[in-house]
């Protein structure tokens, strides 16, 4: 590898391609992560509604 081909701030032995192909990649599970992150809260919510009693009017 060559020093102008190191990419200074990944990791040591990444290449400027191979850092913004982990950039790119992150990036890109972001957007599933917070929606599963989201979806995970909501049946905790949902959970926990079913979970205490309820009264009738």
């Amino acid at each position: 590898m060559k020093q102008h081909e190191t990419d200074a701030g990944a990791r040591p032995g990444t290449t400027t391609e191979e850092s913004a192909q982990l950039k790119a990649l992150k990036k890109e599970n972001a957007e599933p992560k917070r929606a599963n992150d989201i979806l995970k809260a909501e049946a905790s919510f949902f959970t926990a509604e079913l979970d205490r009693p309820h009264t009738r009017s």
